[in-house]
């Protein structure tokens, strides 16, 4: 076998995250995507001394375990993976892919407490980003997902059936004004163009609506009329606010040089565990409302009884978990590096009324350093990187009795866990939870505990 030749294969097994698996012989072929039991028609991509990787060109025999996927986009669209598995069948594939990540780094003897399934399989996400775009080069203006596997193309999702139909409506609704004004997209070539994306956040218990319309500053925009259009729109929810976004930067991500507010506020309310988070234009929070209960839930069911003791929370976001251990706690300290999380994190905590929440902005490396208390219990939630090795012996040694590690990526988990064996740490308990159905995706909260106080 050499680059660029065509096999048939049959997948055995996929692995995290949606790599299928095939042999010819004995030689181990990797391909992006495909599903445990198709056949299929790939291209071999490269070629190393014990690895080859492919590309799927065609489903020649599907598996067993397929069926029709829900969403007419599913296929075009790269924003899901698995709606042609059955969401049973996408469970057991995530906590398996787990359970072996980690076994390869020879971790074990802990309670594996399975995975949780997400409480909506569908409508479940909170916020989207929807690109402008086209779909054939010149093609008429598009508004929704990047084409699977392309990086100009953008093919309107106007059914997305993992948001609520409120995204849809309005979606659809943007996406017409502005081909009648012939508004022209920013082209990422040619960096002319006005319209950049759609940013939509719904909040699952209040039901309210934050929609934020980012461009360049190249051209006057009838927002006026755009603040009408929208606000006239029959929804579900409530508009609370419509926000405008300049940003000139080349790079493609939703940023702010400028916003302002074209109507309402800017800011929704979300309330999770009996506690409320107002959620800004570019705050982070979980955007799967009802997923993040369970989440969260499970973290503070692994933390026990808190009372009296100091907590840390690093790698805090916008607090959201240090305010769900703070009203039995003695102290929660919350360390995030985005100064804009930090302040929604104050507020926050204001507006649920703790007063013994402190967040501190800037590198959890550096910050720690900082912090003269002992803590009882650390929670880390880090980035898909995992913690930064520098980082890492200097948070262990904190020594406090029990750690959390909440992680959204396993193999990063299975880099960072080994240490914190080798520091005297036992992992007690490991819970998957489902956030992100139809997607490889999932959290892992693990619980260890120190074997030298106990």
């Amino acid at each position: 076998m050499k680059k660029n030749d065509i096999i048939k294969v049959l997948i055995k097994d996929v692995i995290f995250p949606n790599k299928g698996i095939a042999y010819i012989e004995s030689q181990k072929i990797i391909l992006k995507g495909g599903i445990q039991g198709q056949k299929v028609k790939a291209r071999i991509t490269k070629k190393k001394k014990n690895k080859i990787e492919a590309s799927i060109l065609e489903v020649l025999e599907p598996s067993p375990i397929e069926i029709s996927p829900k969403c007419e986009h599913f296929g075009q669209c790269g924003g899901c993976t698995f709606q042609n598995i059955p969401y049973n069948h996408q469970l057991n594939m995530k906590s398996q892919q787990v359970k072996r990540i980690l076994e390869e780094a020879n971790i074990k003897d802990y309670e594996f407490l399975g995975i949780e399934p997400s409480p909506l399989q569908y409508a479940y996400r909170s916020k989207m980003e929807f690109s402008f775009g086209d779909t054939i080069k010149d093609g008429p203006l598009t508004l929704g997902m990047h084409h699977k596997g392309k990086f100009y193309e953008i093919i309107t999702t106007h059914n997305c059936q993992i948001v609520d139909q409120d995204f849809n409506k309005i979606l659809k609704a943007v996406l017409e004004f502005f081909q009648e004004k012939k508004i022209p997209y920013f082209h990422k070539k040619t960096h002319q163009g006005s319209l950049r994306h759609l940013v939509i956040r719904k909040s699952y218990k209040t039901s309210q609506l934050l929609i934020n319309l980012v461009t360049t500053s190249q051209q006057k925009l009838p927002l006026d009329l755009f603040r009408e259009k929208l606000l006239s729109l029959s929804l579900s929810g409530k508009i609370m606010g419509i926000l405008h976004t300049i940003n000139d930067n080349l790079a493609d991500i939703v940023q702010s040089d400028e916003t302002k507010i074209l109507y309402g506020q800017d800011f929704i309310t979300e309330k999770i565990l009996g506690l409320s988070f107002n959620i800004s234009a570019f705050s982070f929070f979980q955007t799967n409302s009802l997923g993040a209960e369970k989440l969260y839930s499970t973290v503070r069911d692994f933390a026990g009884s808190t009372k009296n003791k100091v907590i840390f929370d690093l790698y805090c976001g916008t607090g959201t978990i240090a305010q769900i251990m703070a009203p039995i706690a003695k102290k929660v300290i919350g360390i995030e590096i985005v100064d804009e999380a930090v302040e929604s994190a104050k507020k926050n905590a204001s507006l649920n009324g703790l007063t013994n929440c402190h967040f501190i902005a800037g590198d959890v490396m550096e910050k720690i350093k900082e912090l003269n208390e002992k803590p009882d219990l650390i929670i880390l939630d880090p980035p898909r990187a995992g913690i930064h090795p520098k980082a890492i012996h200097k948070i262990i040694d904190f020594g406090p009795q029990k750690f959390i590690y909440v992680s959204c990526k396993p193999t990063s988990l299975a880099i960072d866990l080994p240490i914190f064996i080798e520091k005297g740490y036992k992992i007690t308990k490991i819970q998957c939870i489902d956030m992100f159905p139809h997607t490889p995706h999932v959290e892992t909260v693990v619980e260890l505990e120190s074997s030298s106080q106990k």
